[in-house]
């Protein structure tokens, strides 16, 4: 029998048609039994678990529609398992099946990563570019109704059996939003493939996009760096901006590595279970695959555990500066056991991971160095003229500027109406407009160019302390 550990948010709702996070081990290990953890049953064992019997057979018998016992059996054991916290459950076979595939990066489903709050189905984030982001689902959200039934009530896999189904097949939930009324959204089932790097040069700097930790990750982000260092110029980079926003986590091992690819030592998580001699530390390798380049890591309330892990390490080796909004605050493991052959499994929380410091930030989160909310940023309108010191009768001239002949007086510029078109006809580069648009990424852009800035003047006053 071989366990698998995750580092990701919800429970088997996030694993299939939902486009859930993780699976898959850090390393398969053997279970082994413990001579110390044996179970040994008491009185009242035996007492509750005459009770369950009792219970049991009276449902069976007595229960107004008829029940299977394997409903009543798998529904007991999810029970158990849910009660403990919020990403513990159990997993029948499909599930099961549906889980190892998410976390190869392929699955069918809409796209989000949910979790429970309070009895209802809460959003932690839409996975990029699948019908659930496309639709404008957002973190936060509350799903109250699935096709006009209250969802209110139901378990976390009951939630997700309910908005899976065959692809091209339409769906539609209803969302609880802060501020604003509920509203139904109409989805289209899809098949996702989940491509979790993305990576694009924004003038001399690197834009890398991570929205989950899989079994691609890893070699994605390799690729990344090696594409953005060819089209940049490994030499000419300024730095590079690591965007983990709305990243729900996944695989241990992937934000390890992660975390490695940007670390030349020390440790970079541990992960420490109720016994003191099973805790693990995981410490990097020598190498910086950046160079050590200056690295902004983008975060919110989208980004947990998994990203977490690897906002941690960073931010306490001081090898990053966080920037964005509080994280999610995610700081547990789940072991994923198989049972009954194989064929359907339990995920069980088995361990709290902390940051190389020793903090844990369950339930507390990553605290970002610099706090930026997203914003809109509009320009305003254009103005007829800028005032400026030539300008004025008599001003100064420059000595180190040649007199150029008089210009011929400009028909002055009459600004536009507000909320009217400068040019209709002129259409904005989409990806200049996306990066103006998102505030937080055009902050971590700026603040780079201010330390490339600041080096060069350090350098250069270093090398003129040398000639002198």
């Amino acid at each position: 029998m071989r366990v698998k550990l995750l580092a990701g948010i919800a429970v088997m709702a996030l694993s299939v048609s939902l486009g859930g996070m993780l699976s898959a081990p850090v390393r398969a290990a053997e279970i082994k039994v413990d001579p110390k953890g044996g179970a040994k049953f008491n009185d009242d064992t035996y007492k509750y678990l005459e009770l369950f019997g009792d219970v049991f057979e009276r449902v069976r018998k007595d229960y107004v529609e008829e029940v299977t016992d394997q409903t009543l059996l798998e529904n007991a054991i999810n029970g158990m398992l849910t009660s403990l916290d919020p990403h513990s459950s159990y997993m029948p076979a499909k599930g099961f099946q549906d889980m190892q595939e998410q976390t190869r990066g392929e699955f069918g489903g809409l796209g989000i990563e949910v979790t429970m709050e309070g009895g209802v189905v809460k959003v932690v984030s839409p996975i990029d570019d699948t019908p659930a982001s496309k639709a404008g689902i957002q973190p936060g959200d509350f799903i109250i109704a699935i096709d006009g039934k209250p969802a209110l009530g139901l378990t976390i896999n009951d939630a997700v059996d309910k908005m899976r189904g065959p692809i091209n097949t339409s769906i539609t939930i209803t969302i609880r939003r802060i501020g604003v009324d509920p509203f139904d959204v109409k989805l289209t089932r899809a098949k996702i493939v989940q491509q979790s790097v993305r990576s694009r040069a924004e003038g001399d700097v690197g834009y890398i996009r991570m929205s989950g930790f899989t079994e691609q990750t890893q070699p994605g982000l390799d690729k990344a760096i090696k594409d953005l260092k060819a089209k940049i110029g490994a030499d000419k980079i300024k730095g590079y901006v690591l965007d983990l926003r709305n990243n729900p986590g996944g695989l241990l091992d992937q934000a390890v590595s992660v975390s490695d690819t940007f670390l030349d030592r020390g440790e970079i998580v541990s992960t420490r279970s109720r016994r003191s001699e099973d805790t693990q530390r995981y410490n990097a390798k020598a190498g910086d695959a950046t160079d050590g380049k200056p690295l902004v890591v983008l975060i919110n309330d989208g980004s947990a555990s998994a990203s977490e892990i690897v906002a941690g390490a960073l931010q306490d080796h001081g090898r990053a500066i966080m920037l964005g909004t509080r994280s999610f605050g995610k700081g547990s493991v789940q072991t994923i056991i198989p049972l009954a052959r194989g064929e359907s499994a339990m995920r069980l929380t088995t361990a709290r991971y902390f940051t190389p410091s020793g903090r844990s930030i369950q339930a507390k989160g990553i605290e970002p160095d610099i706090e930026v909310e997203q914003a809109k940023v509009e320009a305003l309108a254009p103005q007829g003229f800028r005032r400026a010191e030539a300008d004025l009768q008599g001003a100064l001239a420059n000595p180190d500027v040649k007199e150029e002949p008089a210009k011929k007086p400009e028909t002055p510029v009459v600004p536009p109406a507000p909320g009217a078109n400068v040019d209709p006809a002129k259409k904005p580069d989409e990806k200049v407009a996306a990066v103006e648009q998102d505030y937080q990424l055009r902050r971590a852009l700026d603040l780079l160019q201010g330390i490339a800035l600041y080096q060069r003047a350090s350098a250069t006053e270093t090398v003129a302390k040398v000639v002198k």
